[in-house]
């Protein structure tokens, strides 16, 4: 929604990152690199589309791509580690999006992982945690600079560079799926400039071992010279227009087609299939047209709310052809009309079909409390509205068994509504029933399904809760910071559900958080946060009793003197 509903120019691309690391770093099945592709459509609109945002491989707080492949490679050897640096390249220059370099990347930079451990400088550092990394590509070190225009990486970056620059279909062409498989192995697609009109087959493959593949193209028996990586010097397609790769391991090879597409003659029949609200969001309707022909093609979709004027909510230049209107500013119960125009690769155009929906009503969730949770003590119930808009307003109600309703709270606090319910009061092995009503303007009401629950008494939601800190040495335990220390160790309270310990504690300052499982691996903090900061503890002249209290559902941990 950044990038349609509130108009943003772009947004950096997260998912490709995750993808690109999934394909070239852990060698994952690459129709996952094919299911990602296909939710670009989402960022269509109007005036935007997905080729604007910026791709990444990694940045200052996740780390770098030289860490990734190193991480998810233990024990590769360097000429592995290196070739999946490179194919993460090769994916992110010749795929769609504005392809983002994090400094460092192009000599070879690793780190050991995210934030400060991924922020070395290309001057010679005197930062000890970064001497002994590995640069991937060369025998340089941290300890000297690294501007060096001979690193692998950079002459790599420097050619794909180079490449898109002589071949802007690669950087700014369709980006029209053409192959993909269940396992490793070679994951393709085509570039095309309208303008051009040449095909350019980009192959990649995550395989360790060389892979083959028949990919599909927009010309049967033709032509086509490779312009990068290896392979043979000229291909032709058969007579169902597929080419013939063969792809080394980790690598990428692209082939250029010799002719242009050939022209179409006539523009292609269109039809618009029925518009639904996807199955994502309430707030978008999925509008799809079937093109005849298997050619190079745009389709353009258009939109009529109610009895006003068509607007173009977006073109599709790859299949499938389809847009995800954005309606959450429409009211519910409005009729929207839709049509499309298709336009071939010689300028012919056809309309469409039209198409009418209407607008739903807001969909309304209760998130939590889980449905058949046991329940005890206070609870959060958490709803949601699809769309959402600032001026809803939700009630949250409850029943007991088969009592009445009864509103709980009045929330306004977009975009999500709440309330904590203490159920201490209610009878154990009580229904407990919750339910949300947003009421719209104009007097329409939405009832989200019911969610149940069960009283049940209290009972631990984990098996062992310590408090740990520099307490632990005045309390009995040999040593401070020990999250196993059973002497320390809190005990569960049936009658309210919280974890609790009493202990003498001498005068002095000190500082604590509980850990979980008699391990760090999970342990909260102020506010209760995971990993969340120490808690001080002041205890007056003389000492005094303290009690340490966790709350399980809240995670909150506290402490009160006397």
């Amino acid at each position: 929604t950044f990038t349609t509903r509130d108009k943003m120019q772009a947004v950096l691309d997260f998912p490709f990152q995750d993808a690109a690391r999934n394909f070239a770093s852990k060698s994952q099945p690459t129709s996952e690199l094919k299911t990602f592709f296909e939710a670009d459509d989402w960022y269509t609109d109007a005036d935007s589309n997905v080729y604007q945002l910026p791709t990444f491989l990694g940045n200052h707080d996740m780390g770098r791509i030289g860490y990734f492949v190193t991480d998810d490679n233990s024990g590769a050897s360097e000429t592995e580690l290196v070739a999946r640096d490179r194919l993460s390249h090769e994916l992110m220059y010749f795929s769609r999006g504005n392809p983002v370099i994090y400094y460092g990347d192009e000599q070879g930079f690793t780190g050991t992982g995210g934030d400060q451990l991924a922020r070395q400088t290309l001057f010679a550092s005197q930062v000890s945690e970064y001497l002994d990394d590995n640069l991937l590509g060369t025998d340089a070190t941290h300890a000297v600079d690294n501007f060096n225009p001979d690193s692998t990486m950079y002459r790599t970056i420097s050619e794909l560079s180079a490449l898109t620059k002589q071949h802007p279909a690669l950087r700014n062409g369709a980006h029209q799926h053409r192959y993909s498989s269940s396992d490793a192995g070679i994951y393709a697609f085509s570039r095309i400039d309208r303008g051009q009109q040449r095909e350019y087959v980009v192959a990649l493959n995550n395989s360790e071992s060389a892979k083959t593949a028949a990919v599909p193209t927009y010309f049967s028996r033709g032509g086509f010279k490779r312009i990068y990586g290896s392979g043979e010097d000229l291909l032709t397609t058969d007579a169902s227009s597929k080419l013939p790769v063969k792809v080394a391991a980790l690598s990428a090879v692209v082939y250029e087609s010799v002719a242009k597409i050939p022209q179409s003659h006539r523009a292609p029949a269109i039809r618009l299939g029925n518009p639904a609200p996807s199955a994502q969001t309430n707030s978008r309707m999925t509008v799809q047209a079937d093109v005849s022909d298997s050619s190079f093609n745009e389709v353009t979709f258009y939109a009529k709310v109610g009895k006003g004027r068509w607007t173009s909510i977006g073109t599709d230049d790859t299949r499938p052809y389809r847009v995800f209107h954005d309606t959450a500013s429409i009211n519910d119960g409005t009729k929207v009309s839709y049509r499309a125009v298709v336009r071939d690769n010689a300028g012919h155009t056809r309309l469409s079909n039209e198409q009418r929906a209407i607008v739903p009503k807001p969909k309304l969730t209760i998130e939590t409390p889980v449905a058949g949770a046991k329940v005890f003590g206070t609870i959060q119930v958490l709803a949601t509205a699809d769309p959402e808009m600032s001026s809803h307003v939700v009630r949250i109600q409850r029943q007991v068994g088969d009592g009445s309703w009864q509103t709980l709270a009045t929330d306004s606090s977009s975009p999500v509504y709440s309330y904590f319910d203490d159920v201490s009061p209610i009878a154990v092995g009580s229904l407990i029933h919750y339910r949300a009503i947003l009421t719209e303007p104009d007097g329409t009401r939405v009832i989200s399904q019911v969610r149940t629950v069960t009283r049940s008494a209290p009972e631990p939601l984990v098996p062992n809760v310590t408090v740990a800190g520099n307490v632990q040495s005045e309390i009995g335990c040999p040593g401070d910071w020990d999250p196993a220390c059973n002497v320390s160790d809190l005990t569960f309270d049936t009658s309210d559900g919280l974890w609790k310990g009493t202990w003498t504690v001498p005068a002095g300052d000190y500082e604590w958080k509980v850990a979980v499982n008699d391990s760090w691996d999970v342990n909260y903090g102020s506010g209760g946060a995971a990993g969340g900061g120490n808690l001080p503890l002041s205890v007056p002249a003389g000492g005094a009793s303290v009690t340490f209290v966790w709350d399980q559902i809240s995670h909150i941990p506290s402490a009160t003197i006397g």
